[in-house]
């Protein structure tokens, strides 16, 4: 590796970095990691990009450990992160590596749960640390780039954040707010407050020698150039770690992602510190180079989690924009791919992802086959905007109110991440977590679930330990808020919390009413969840999915007098589906007291060849009934013969054409 602007005097290097000298060549940008971070100074404000395991800038965090710990410098640091990079454990991996005390002074994060080093640190009351929600800290980078003092938003209130239940402050030595409560033409806002960037660290794929970044092969692009430019407006540097570099003006300008003008020092990382995701060295499926069959990604095994992601999507329709959450959210995913449903939605997840199938894990944030990739302020601007159409999201305790938690349980600190502005702006909301937790066993057979070992830890508790969703906030905005556990399902009301759900072989006194803190509103009779959820079969959910009910498919055009049937897609497959049709078109026609013209579209219709006289026959009576005048129409030959011959030896006219057009002029022509 070329190394050529390496100084072996700090100070230099940072007064070299920041002069203005427009009449010398240009510099090469390319240092080493162990120079680079001698450019933080004591007190700086140093972001970091990065998202869980994903995309984090290895090289320069481990050379910045091994900096302070030889030499204790810099010191007093303020660390600034939408989602700390990690491995979810303690080895020395993402912001680990800077969890030192006297390294860090402060701590401003979204999520924090891959890493527990900076975690103990805010718990132990060792820094001062706010957590604040994921999508504001992801849109604050853009806000300090432009020169604003902060931003509103009313993402946060009634949650945690909201300076009423503590403003994002952590711990007893973090006192000074940096959250506001404000009012704006009547209505409450939260004003955050902007800090200027002393140093970005962020990461790409290839550098040229000018700085420019390309992003190729990176599973996601996050917010890094909203980092930089933040960082470049505040008077601060901007450092990137790539895996190669690249001669000057070689790169295609449209791939550049990140401009050298805002680039100060780049940093080729060593290849075992430059991995995708702390879980794949490189998989081309999640930078799009490739696409890979997802029929070949096996299923989830029979569990608890798999039930509750299974009963989770029956709340999918078709051309939904879903978002999923990490954890248990994560297995509706692998459902929707299970069930062949995928290419009937697009599933989001928030740091920029659009379609495909979101990854789990490690690899959380990133996703095979992705439609789109997006920066992450972007997806905010989405979601902040009611963009979600239904959001899957992670439940550890939740209370009498409807409040939820997920960012704090004792000395354990995961930190809200993007769980606030999705849940407070999604319309629809779905809750996602066990029953109870620690130790709970169950056995799954015959359709049913049984309770063999109940969990020592309560979910459904009096009070939450934090407020990350608030239930009577949204409760006023009359959205559809569900918890789905294993065991059962509420839905929030205004009065909180109602059970509306329960699983075959649970009991509702023993299983779940005496393993609650509070009682929810209870009305009988319980509707008792789909047994497919239950079995291990698929549940043929496609079929659910495209099926649509049959007063839907009824249409009556009181000025023409005609009314359409819309039976295409439609399954017979019993006397129960040849009673549906003929009940709906009864509710419609019977208040009229007259005959109508009809037109029905089969068009896909499919039916049992047992079922064809019991058909027919309904359709005898409608005509003896309600039809002055009918035509059918559908484009298979078959049915056309098939339906048609048993109308006709009922002595019904069949007229069945090919086209729409066809069958509407014969009922004009009549």
């Amino acid at each position: 590796m070329v190394v050529e602007c390496s100084l072996a005097d700090s100070n230099n290097l940072l007064s070299i970095l920041k002069l203005n000298r427009p009449h010398t060549a240009k510099r090469n940008k390319i240092v080493s990691a162990e120079d680079a971070v001698r450019v933080i100074q004591n007190g700086d404000t140093v972001v970091f990009g990065g998202f869980a395991g994903v995309g984090a800038a290895e090289e320069i965090a481990a050379a910045l450990e091994n900096y302070y710990l030889q030499t204790r410098n810099p010191r007093d640091l303020t660390l600034m992160f939408a989602v700390a990079t990690g491995p979810g454990d303690d080895s020395p991996k993402g912001l680990n590596h800077l969890a030192h005390e006297g390294l860090l002074a402060r701590i401003i994060g979204g999520h924090w749960g891959l890493a527990p080093g900076i975690q103990r640190l805010a718990v132990e009351n060792k820094v001062i640390a706010y957590n604040l929600p994921q999508g504001i800290i992801s849109h604050m980078y853009r806000n300090v780039a432009s020169g604003k003092a902060g931003i509103f938003s009313q993402v946060g209130l009634g949650t945690f954040v909201d300076p009423r239940n503590g403003g994002g402050r952590l711990n007893a030595r973090t006192t000074q707010p940096i959250v506001k409560l404000m009012e704006i033409a009547g209505e409450e806002y939260l004003f955050y407050d902007a800090l200027p960037i002393n140093v970005a660290v962020i990461r790409g794929t290839t550098a040229d020698t000018d700085g420019n970044i390309t992003m190729e092969k990176e599973a996601l692009t996050l917010e890094s150039l909203s980092i930089a430019t933040a960082a470049r407006n505040s008077g601060g540097l901007v450092i990137v770690q790539v895996e190669r570099v690249a001669q000057a003006g070689t790169l295609n300008s449209r791939q550049v992602k990140i401009p050298g003008i805002l680039v100060d020092c780049v940093v080729v990382a060593c290849p075992e510190n430059h991995w995708q995701t702390f879980g794949e060295p490189y998989n081309p499926a999640f930078s799009g180079e490739t696409r890979i069959p997802t029929q070949d990604i096996p299923s989830m095994q029979m569990s608890a989690r798999k039930i509750i992601a299974r009963r989770a999507a029956f709340e999918l329709k078709p051309n939904c924009v879903v978002n999923l959450g990490i954890g248990i959210p994560e297995g509706v995913a692998s459902v929707a791919n299970e069930e062949q449903i995928l290419d009937f939605m697009t599933l989001t997840a928030e740091p920029g992802v659009i379609g495909g199938l979101p990854a789990g894990g490690i690899n959380f944030g990133a996703a095979i086959n992705a439609t789109a990739l997006i920066d992450q302020p972007y997806q905010f601007d989405f979601y902040n905007g009611g963009g979600v159409d239904v959001a899957f999201l992670g439940m550890a305790e939740a209370d009498a109110q409807g409040n939820v938690n997920v960012s704090r349980f004792g000395v354990r600190l995961a930190g809200a991440g993007g769980f606030i502005n999705i849940s407070q702006n999604s319309k629809k909301v779905v809750f996602m977590g066990t029953f109870t937790a620690g130790g709970v066993d169950y056995e799954i057979s015959d359709g049913k679930l049984v309770v063999k070992k109940e969990g020592r830890l309560r979910k459904f508790v009096d009070q939450v330990q934090h407020i990350t969703f608030s239930g009577p906030y949204s409760a006023r905005s009359g959205r559809k808020i569900l918890y789905i556990t294993e065991r059962c399902v509420f839905e929030l009301t205004k009065d909180g919390p109602e059970l509306v759900e329960i699983a075959p072989g649970i009991d509702l006194q023993h299983d779940i009413l005496n393993m609650m803190d509070f009682k929810p509103i209870v009305r009988e009779p319980l509707k008792v969840m789909d047994e497919r959820i239950f079995r291990p079969d698929r549940m043929a959910l496609k079929d659910d999915l495209l099926t649509i009910p049959t007063d839907d498919r009824i249409f009556y055009n009181p000025e023409a007098n005609i009314m359409l049937a819309n039976l295409a897609g439609y399954t017979v497959k019993s006397q129960k589906d040849v009673d549906a049709v003929r009940e709906a078109i009864e509710r419609v026609l019977r208040p009229l007291g007259k005959k109508v013209y009809a037109v029905g579209n089969y068009d896909q219709f499919s039916i049992d060849p047992e079922l064809i006289d019991a058909y027919t026959s309904m359709q005898t009576f409608l005509v003896e009934n309600y039809f002055e005048r009918v035509s059918r129409y559908t484009t298979s030959a078959f049915l056309r013969i098939k339906m048609g011959g048993a109308l006709e030896k009922r002595g019904v006219a069949p007229h069945i054409y090919e086209s729409p057009e066809e069958a509407h002029a014969f009922l004009v022509a009549g």
